[in-house]
């Protein structure tokens, strides 16, 4: 193997005398991917940031192609060669695809035309970068014409632009389809038979082995080990990110048996031909107490905008709308809520946790939300609100008033799941509720799910993983561009969901 482009040694940081990193040690390559692995806390974010100059280790070395380096910011880290595309494109929506490329690195016209951007070289120059990932687009328009997939692309142009030595892709898959993911792959394969060295970070296990040449794991903030994803097996995978064996988990994942249709506690909520125009074709969905409902289907088949309806984001102009048997309509949210529906929605940065406010407050917005501004909680009440959730969940924060937004995704995503068990709904409506986050965290949540309908609750359960759906789900409803196609009973196989999702209209 060549000499390494990036070796970190050693590497140690603290935060309020809490390692994040401790003697971390990982090389890189030119010319591969190496898949960054562990549950969210395990030291990854902290790993890109001190890399990125983000924050400054404490102890341990950065060399670069042999020599000692140490960024002190993200600009730094890019002059070095080291640049990072996230999750959430970090670019401006309202600019050209060229500006989000060029923006302060725009090419100048000589003393001759005063110095000013020199445009048809910056979109020449964007379109030579575009075309080294394989990418042919109007550089001239804006950047929200393009699909998120495509965004992630100019990103990767911009860093190869700013960088050529090292790229960060931090979780770049999470907002991606199918098709979209093999597309983002075929670029990287290009970078990597370019010479690259692609750090890259993902929960998702297929595409790790889908893409990767070694694998790093992180676990309590140590390096538990490499491998060359060759030789590594997804069982020893796993276990290597949870540190315990996967039999208990196993166990737990079977599918439920089927609800009795004709129990006792029978149709909580009943939708009959319940749609939107341009949204939502006429839908039937029934859904009983203590059952979980999966809802599976492509990006674009409706799974979201069935979840708005139901919860009064969005108004249908069709169809009706019961509960226990009586007709209802939502007007706002907060009338879903009086009777007793919760919806934690799918972007969970944007439309879900209010970052700047503490895990306690947002653990308490939905409940205060309920009970009105005549009746405030106390910060007793609602000390006493968030440390019962905060134990029943597992939720890990150094305290509660630590804000929500630095918390690992998982834990913000039980966070959100707390604020709504605290107005104590009948339903709960769940939008792809382990996206983003790590193994463990998942495994947690889904026992939560289960826990929950065995209580009585009604669950809706919405996934683009259909295996997720499928190990917890007493039925699944299957939706295909924007219209229910069918129903499938507990223990249906992957394979079979599968079929439904793709099999021609009739």
């Amino acid at each position: 193997m060549t000499s390494p482009v990036l070796e970190l040694r050693g590497i140690d940081k603290r935060f309020a005398g809490v390692h994040a990193l401790q003697d971390v040690n990982l090389t890189l390559y030119p010319g591969e991917v190496h898949a960054l692995m562990g549950q969210n806390g395990a030291g990854k974010s902290t790993l890109i940031k001190v890399l990125t100059g983000v924050v400054s280790l404490d102890a341990g070395d950065i060399l670069l192609e042999g020599r000692a380096i140490r960024p002190g910011s993200p600009l730094d880290a890019q002059k070095l060669g080291i640049s990072t595309v996230y999750q959430e494109v970090n670019l401006c929506p309202n600019l050209s695809v060229a500006e989000n490329i060029f923006a302060g690195y725009f090419p100048r016209r000589g003393a001759l035309h005063g110095f000013g951007i020199d445009w048809p070289a910056t979109h020449r120059q964007s379109r030579e970068l575009l075309a080294r990932i394989g990418l042919d687009i109007d550089v001239t328009r804006t950047l929200t014409s393009y699909s998120v997939a495509v965004q992630q692309m100019v990103a990767i142009a911009r860093a190869l632009k700013l960088s050529s030595k090292v790229l960060i892709l931090d979780e770049p898959t999470s907002s991606l389809d199918d098709d979209e993911v093999r597309r983002l792959f075929d670029v990287l394969r290009r970078l990597r038979e370019q010479g690259l060295a692609i750090l890259f970070v993902t929960h998702f296990l297929n595409q790790v082995y889908a893409i990767s040449d070694r694998i790093t794991v992180l676990r309590n903030s140590r390096r538990v080990g490499e491998w060359r994803a060759s030789e590594l097996g997804t069982p020893a995978l796993i276990a290597a990110m949870l540190g315990r064996e996967l039999a208990a988990a196993q166990a737990r994942q079977s599918p439920p048996d089927d609800v009795d249709p004709n129990a006792a506690d029978h149709v909580l909520l009943d939708a009959v031909r319940l749609g939107q125009t341009g949204q939502l074709q006429p839908i039937d969905l029934r859904v009983r107490a203590g059952e979980v409902v999966g809802i599976a289907g492509l990006l674009g088949s409706g799974r979201t905008e069935l979840a708005k309806l139901l919860f009064g984001l969005e108004k249908p102009d069709e169809g009706e709308l019961r509960i226990d048997g009586v007709p209802v309509s939502f007007a706002t949210p907060a009338q879903a809520i009086r009777h007793g529906i919760a919806f934690c929605p799918e972007e969970r940065k944007a439309d879900g946790i209010v970052a700047e406010l503490s895990l306690r407050e947002n653990i308490a917005l939905a409940l205060q939300a309920r009970l009105g501004a005549r009746r405030c909680l106390t910060r007793a009440e609602q000390n006493a609100l968030a440390e019962r959730f905060v134990r029943a969940l597992g939720i890990k924060a150094a305290n509660l008033d630590m804000p929500i937004g630095l918390l690992s995704g998982g834990n913000q995503q039980k966070a959100l799941i707390a604020r709504w068990l605290a107005t104590e709904p009948r339903l709960l409506i769940l939008d792809e509720p382990t996206r983003g986050i790590d193994v463990a965290a998942k495994q947690e949540i889904m026992d939560e799910i289960m826990r929950l309908a065995s209580t009585g609750m009604a669950v809706l359960f919405i996934s683009s993983e259909i295996s997720e759906v499928v190990r917890i789900a007493n039925r699944i409803v299957v939706l295909r561009d924007r219209r229910k196609v069918g129903e499938l009973p507990a223990g249906t196989s992957e394979d079979t969901v599968c079929e439904m999702i793709g099999a021609e209209h009739g």
